[in-house]
């Protein structure tokens, strides 16, 4: 008997109904690490048998990427699915080629941009601070430490081990590959031992390291989510949107180098553990964040909360009793924060959002063209054009409107928006004009 459709756990024999995509290949995220090629070095932790995954990870953001193994990383993980998911030779042995400096790779002799160790282990961090090159691993490495210092390339490391490792040695080791550029992921603390972080945390980390976007460095200031307001102690008022849109747009200006700062309002929903952002449990809440990070200065300011628009002109202490034929709330209307930001800095470039139900794409364009008077940027949607599978935006500036569809999608565009603004020149002063 055929499984019933409706059963979640028993397979009724269909085809796959997902697009297809090629054996080696991956679905691109970003194109932040493209024509980027990495040298993943595999040290001899148990943590190893998690590179294919982080292998594939990296390509999904365009990197290329060469790995590294030492005789002990290869007890840990397959060599065939490393080479699976690198789409390369494994270099297990250094040669006259010499492999490590990229040359046999088809790179014009330019080198690997990064070296990606991971996982670091305590031996391969002390052999490294010691000047040991005693094998593929640390050889690839002692010439990587040049090439940093002649700033040829980055060299970064995701420590990995357990915490009774973790003593005085390690941290002098660590300190004095740090004062030779070498960065140090943080650990993902957990079962008291330094664990290999999340995949997206060390590609961000990476993608980080490696950026020439004009954004790096820039304090730029991202909400997201909607902001509830309470009838009483226990019951808000809130709205559907979660903040995954503002999640991504965060992520993306990481991903750029950004010192980007993420309000979320409280949906229920979470970003991945990896991502930091500020939680926005109230409207008030999410007011109060936002011009603090405001009074400490920020270079521009995306506007993608849900905000409220009303609240209960007075709350009820504790609970109000249920089972009670109506209720009656009394709603006044909530203060505009953009406009608060506007005022407590009326230089700082706007981007603000606005989703509207019930009218046609012409007058959707004609309020973004309105609120272009007051605002930077302007990302403009319709309920309309909103489905679970796909999200459809328009961001609008004085000279154009441009159709964006996808929730990366649309957090890439507005970051390649932003670049444009310090890419020639500093950014427009919004105080100067109502339209850029």
């Amino acid at each position: 008997m055929a499984a019933a459709a409706s059963d979640p756990f028993a397979w009724d024999f269909s085809p796959p109904r997902s697009p297809a995509l090629g054996d080696h290949e991956v679905p691109q995220l970003s194109r932040q690490l493209a024509g980027r090629h990495i040298a993943l070095m595999v040290c001899g932790g148990i943590a190893a048998f998690k590179l294919p995954l982080l292998a594939r990870a990296l390509r999904r953001h365009g990197a290329e990427v060469t790995a590294f193994c030492s005789e002990e990383a290869l007890r840990y993980v397959g060599a065939e699915a490393l080479a699976w998911a690198t789409c390369r030779p494994l270099v297990t042995t250094l040669s006259w080629r010499a492999e490590h400096l990229s040359d046999a790779e088809g790179l014009a002799g330019e080198g690997f941009d990064a070296y990606l160790v991971a996982p670091a282990t305590y031996n391969t961090i002390g052999k490294v601070a010691a000047g040991i090159a005693d094998g593929v691993i640390s050889a690839a490495l002692a010439s990587a430490l040049g090439r940093l210092a002649q700033g040829r390339t980055q060299v970064v490391m995701a420590p990995t081990m357990h915490g009774s490792m973790h003593q005085a040695v390690l941290e002098a080791n660590c300190r004095r590959l740090a004062a030779l550029g070498v960065r140090f992921l943080p650990p993902r603390d957990a079962y008291g031992k330094h664990n290999l972080p999340e995949e997206e945390l060390i590609v961000t980390a990476l993608c980080r390291s490696l950026s020439r976007s004009p954004l790096r460095g820039r304090r730029l200031l991202v909400t997201g989510g909607p902001t509830p307001v309470p009838i009483d102690g226990v019951r808000r008022i809130t709205n559907r949107f979660s903040g995954r849109l503002g999640a991504a747009i965060h992520g993306e200006l990481l991903r750029r180098g950004a010192d980007s700062r993420l309000v979320l309002g409280d949906s229920g929903w979470r970003p991945e553990s990896w991502m930091p952002y500020q939680l926005a449990s109230s409207y008030d809440d999410y007011r109060r964040l936002v011009l603090a990070q405001v009074a400490e200065g920020l270079e521009a300011a995306v506007f993608s909360a849900a905000v409220a628009d009303y609240r209960p002109q007075q709350p009820v202490a504790g609970k109000i009793a249920s089972g009670q034929a109506t209720l009656h709330l009394d709603l006044v209307p909530t203060e505009k924060v953009i406009d608060q930001v506007a005022a407590a800095d009326p230089k700082l470039p706007l981007v603000s959002f606005k989703f509207m139900q019930g009218v046609s794409h012409a007058e959707l364009m004609a309020e973004a063209q309105h609120r272009l008077q007051r605002y930077a940027l302007v990302v403009a949607n319709r309920a309309e054009e909103i489905t679970p599978e796909r999200q459809v935006a328009w961001i609008v500036s004085a000279a154009e409107q441009t159709r964006v569809e996808g929730k990366q999608e649309i957090a890439a565009a507005l970051a390649d928006r932003l670049e444009g603004w310090w890419r020639d020149s500093a950014a427009p002063d919004q105080a100067a004009t109502g339209t850029w």
